[in-house]
Formats: structure tokens, sequence, C-alpha cells
């Protein structure tokens, strides 16, 4: 069946035996969030919560991204690599010479077409409006997912502001805290695509932009929006890459494009004189965010949604939690884009457990003396990876997803000295909680290459350790033999 929306993609999980129904009722502040936890700590399925108190007509589903394969499978492919070729693909290889040849390289770029979005008459969410006074954030079962959180939080709102310049959708997943019955403060990061349409529209003198925060979605369109696309790569657009066709979207009458199968959509404009202090708020480093600086505020001026809509709301926390597996679909379908422009890379690896933009691993096919560390420094400059505190580089025969491996090149390639390099006076990741200063601070690279005789004073690497091929192949015909 083709996965179109939300409730399609839950029924593709429950189809599969990866979604869970709870009927007895729920609240969505902290006790939801606590389910959530445990179920995701357990790597446990996709939940709808059918009953959430004091929200009648209201669903609540999460976890939804449980399984990656889960996601590929909704998705129609069998690598998430395969979603990032869909971009860069056309570009590799010679140009065409023969009049044939032009023809089919015609035909691949003709080919992103199909990805563009198409303006839809009519929008599902158009079930239910409510305006002015009676269009309140009260009306959405928002979690409150720490007790020492600042408020409730929309968690996973796709917002959606059209670049000041560009002209381009930006779609991002922001957290918005509510701030009073028609007030949210939007947390965009300082590095993120938000901050920059904010900070265009300011040197305009822009003081509002028309917005939109959906909630709810297919999940190609949900992933993308978490998504570090380059700027400025309209979001919608890549939507469409990721779900291999065009996005439906549907104009409102603030003039915002937003998709047409959303749960849940509401429209409004971000202040940008208005400026409020947001948090704290437990992030997914396991600690409050300390407020760093002010955020502007969203005013509501209408909410539109399907009958008995599905709220999808993510949580925080100490990984492994759901993010894991948006984390990984992001190294997978961005891995094309890295090794378009640095082609000694092999692969990369992002671990959960290093909070994805803490650590990062990456193999290269080394030719050259001082390679490793030309890798490292490129991608410590490079789109989201920049923001990565720690990365290491090991050679083409590593496996970058086996932490034994990458910790065997360390120990075994690594002299401190000559392998390890700090940049100090750097900028960081907004939401680390180690930087001495918020947005500020330093990245640690460690070539763990093989070095070539120029990196190893002259001398000839070690010659490793190797198995007799004869000896092996006799071991291999009679392994039954040993009983082992």
């Amino acid at each position: 069946m083709s996965v179109d929306d939300l409730r399609t993609y839950l029924e593709h999980l429950e189809r599969h035996g990866c979604l869970k129904r709870v009927r007895v009722p729920v609240n969505p502040v902290l006790e939801v969030p606590e389910i959530l936890r445990r179920v995701m700590y357990r790597r446990g399925p996709a939940v709808l919560f059918e009953n959430v108190a004091g929200y009648e007509g209201f669903r609540i589903a999460g976890n939804i991204f449980c399984s990656l394969d889960m996601v590929k499978a909704a998705l129609g492919v069998e690598k998430l690599e395969d979603i990032g070729w869909r971009l860069f693909k056309p570009l590799q290889g010679p140009p065409p010479m023969g009049i044939g040849e032009k023809l089919r390289g015609l035909g691949e770029v003709l080919g992103l077409g199909k990805y563009m979005p198409r303006r839809a008459r009519r929008a599902g969410f158009e079930d239910v409006v409510y305006e002015d006074n009676s269009a309140t954030f009260s009306l959405i079962p928002a979690f409150k997912v720490w007790p020492g959180d600042g408020g409730r939080y929309l968690t996973y709102a796709l917002v959606h502001v059209r670049d000041p310049v560009k002209g381009v959708m930006n779609m991002g997943v922001y957290r918005v805290m509510i701030a009073g019955e028609r007030e949210g403060v939007v947390h965009w990061q300082i590095h993120k695509r938000g901050m920059q349409a904010q900070y265009d529209a300011s040197e305009r003198g822009e003081d509002l932009l028309p917005a939109a925060l959906v909630i709810g979605s297919d999940p190609g369109t949900l992933l993308t929006g978490a998504m570090p696309v380059p700027y400025p790569i309209d979001k919608h657009l890549f939507a469409g890459v990721v779900r291999g066709e065009g996005l439906q979207v549907y104009k409102l009458p603030n003039g915002i494009h937003v998709p047409a199968n959303a749960e849940i959509v509401l429209e409004g404009s971000i202040d940008l004189r208005d400026l409020r202090e947001e948090g704290p708020y437990g992030d997914h480093f396991g600690y409050y965010d300390k407020p760093s600086r002010l955020f502007p505020t969203f005013h509501l001026e209408r909410i539109w949604h399907r009958r008995e809509p599905i709220y999808y709301g993510s949580v925080t926390g100490k990984p492994p939690l759901e993010d894991v597996v948006i984390g990984k679909f992001a190294e997978r379908i961005f891995l094309p884009a890295i090794q378009t422009l640095l082609p000694e890379v092999v692969d990369i690896d992002l671990p959960p457990y290093g909070v994805f933009q803490g650590i990062g691993f990456v193999s290269i096919k080394k030719r050259y003396p001082g390679h490793g560390k030309k890798v490292l420094l490129a991608l410590m400059g490079l789109g989201q990876l920049s923001l990565t505190k720690v990365l290491v580089a090991v050679d083409h025969d590593i496996n970058v997803h086996d932490i034994n491996q990458v910790l065997w090149a360390i120990a075994s390639h690594v002299d401190p000295q000559r392998d390890v390099f700090i940049i100090p006076g750097s900028h960081a990741d907004e939401l680390d909680p180690s930087t001495p200063i918020p947005m500020y601070g330093s990245k640690l690279g460690i070539d763990a290459t093989r070095k070539l005789p120029e990196e190893y004073g002259g001398r000839e690497w070690p010659r490793e350790v190797e198995v007799d091929e004869e000896t092996s192949r006799l071991v291999d015909e009679r392994w039954r033999e040993y009983g082992l």
C-alpha cells in the first residue's frame, strides 16, 4: 500500500507488528513522555494513544520511527543511500557527448522534476478550523517532557517559513515552548536555516515572518524536517526526493505552503521583535539546556486539523531514543553528498551514544601524506558535520560501524603528539552542555589511519600479521572435524 500520510504509515507499522494501541486514559504532561521513553529504551514498537485525557477526539502517536527497516519499507528503498543518489547521481560521470547520450543525460536531469512540490486544491486538515480567539494552544495535547522543563512543548512541529532572500521554503524541526494561549517561543538554533531566515529578514527591515507549525505528515516529509538540507535547497523539494514523488502542498491564507496531508496546522506569524527566554528543556544530551539567548515568538492566528487528529510528538533524553533512527536516516542519505564533495570517503558513522554531533568516525581511501587530517578538517567545516566535536579518521578496511575496530585503529595507529590535534575557539553545537561558552568551544581530530613513510619518520609502516592461505584453506575444509 502507498504510505501517503501519518495514518497510512501507522497502518503500515501495525501490519508489520510494529504498533501498539493504548486505550486507557493518558496525560500528555509527563505521563505520555515517560511511557514513550520506557518503550524506546526497550527497543519497543510505535505507540498510538487513543484516549488522551482532556482532549476528546485527539490521539497521540509516539516512537513512530522505531525501526530503520520500517522506514525503508515505507519509502520503498532497500538502501537509504539510494535516496541521496537521486540528487547527486546526475552530477557524476563524464558529460554526454553524442546526441543519444545528451538526450539520456537530459532525461536524468529532467527526472528531478517528479520530485517538485505540487499544489493541492484541498487539504485533509480543512475538516476543522478554529479562528481568532477560539484558536488557542490549549486545544493541542502538547507534551511536558521532563519535570524541570520551562513548560509544555510542541516537540516535533515542522516550522514553516519562507526564506526572505531566496524565496525557498524552510521546514525545520524546532521545539516550540508554549508561552501563552496564543504564543509559542521558537527555539531555532543559531546554525540552523530558521535562524538564517531571521537574520536575513531583520537585515531587510522585516519584523514579521508568516509561518505555520505543521504536526503529523508522511514519514518522508517528517524526516525531511529534521534533515540538515543544505541551504538554499527548498525543503519541500527535498521532501519529494525522500518520498520518491512530489509533495502535495496547500497554500494557507498567510501565503505559506504546507503539506496537504498534515494532521494539524497552526497558522500565524513569527514576530522577530518579540524575543523571549526559552527553557529550560531536557534535551538529548540528558541535561537541561541553559537559557543562552532570546528567541522569537510565534503568534497563533488559526488552527486547522483533520477529524480525530493524530498528534505526533517526540521525546528527548539520554540515548538511545527515537532520534537514533532519525539520526541514522540522515547519516545514510547524506553519505552520497559527502562522497560527491570528498570522493575519498568510504563510509561514515555517527554513533548514537555519541549523541550524533558529539563523535563521528569516517573511513577513507588514503593516497598521500596528511590525507587523514585533510578529510577531518574538511568535515569540520561541512554543513551539519561542522558541529561534530570529535572526529576520527580510519582506513578504508576498518568498519566504522564496529566500535571495536575503530578502537583497534586508534590504539594501533595513533601517536598522540603526531596524530591528534585540537582546534580551539571554534563554533559548537548550541545544545552541547560541555562548552564553557554556549555555541563556542573546540574540536578534536584523531588521524587513526596507517602512516606513510613521510608521516612515519621516513620508515615503512610495520607489516601486519597475516594467515597462511594454504593453512587457512585446510582449516576451512576440516573445521567440522575439529569439533569446535
